[in-house]
């Protein structure tokens, strides 16, 4: 199982960005919270550096994430600008553009853009400590700048599209990514997904996907052999896998599970 550490940014004595009485470690934490309860949804194995409001140093935030043995650690922040109102946007931030954690920040930002931010893209900050000192492919979300007006209506209409869409771009990299599994010979370990339609058609498969995305459904299309194939969750475990698949189709929707 593949194991997520989620930091929610400051904490305790260090509220970072304030705006209007709002202080960026309240969003953080209950945004780190929502996007970790979807993971874990979903079936990956979830760890937080903090769930409620204390103080730790970025340095402790990477160790935290190091002794957990995480296979990725995703930090979530949110921007501010020397002006209020003065830029809007979700940019994600890396030790550098390689690698993991480059396809992860991409794929993070491409949902969240989804979610109706306005993509500023993915950026080099070797000098944070949190991504230098943590030993797995590390990213920091900037989930939009909370000295806007018009990123804080986002934040707050669309908290849980925004959520959505964060796991959702962890999901679609560790779909990839083989984190968590150990193959030898007579040992490899699978993700489980949940199929719920194959259309030789892409419009047809959007449709069902925009459908699924709609209803809070992690999905993914998958083209192979000539057709679209919908599956929904990316799950080491079977019953969680299982489970999914009964409330799919107790939605109406026609399912098997595959690997």
């Amino acid at each position: 199982m593949a194991k997520i550490a989620i930091d929610a940014g400051h904490g305790g004595n260090d509220p970072g960005a304030v705006y209007e009485g709002r202080q960026e470690k309240n969003d953080t934490l209950r945004l780190a919270l929502a996007v970790g309860e979807i993971l874990q949804d979903s079936g990956v194995d979830v760890v937080y550096t903090r769930t409620e409001d204390v103080y730790q140093t970025p340095f402790q935030k990477a160790m935290a994430a190091n002794e957990a043995d995480a296979d990725f650690l995703v930090s979530i922040h949110r921007n501010s600008s020397p002006t209020p109102n003065q830029y809007t946007g979700v940019e994600t931030l890396v030790y550098d553009k390689s690698g993991k954690k480059l396809e992860m920040a991409e794929n993070i930002n491409k949902q969240l853009e989804k979610a109706g931010f306005r993509n500023i893209g993915v950026k080099e900050r070797p000098g944070l400590v949190v991504l230098r000192r943590s030993k797995m492919p590390a990213v920091l979300v900037e989930a939009g700048f909370l000295n806007s007006e018009e990123d804080n209506r986002l934040f707050d209409e669309e908290f849980d599209s925004i959520a959505r869409g964060i796991a959702d771009g962890i999901l679609e990299t560790l779909q990839g990514s083989g984190a968590g599994q150990t193959p030898g010979p007579e040992d490899t370990q699978v993700y489980y997904r949940v199929q719920t339609g194959a259309y030789r058609n892409l419009d047809n498969a959007l449709r069902q996907r925009d459908q699924l995305e709609s209803e809070g459904y992690p999905v993914f299309i998958i083209e192979k052999d000539g057709y679209y194939l919908i599956q929904v969750g990316a799950f080491r475990n079977l019953g969680n896998a299982t489970r999914m698949e009964g409330i799919l189709r107790s939605s109406g929707y026609q399912t098997y599970i595959t690997t």
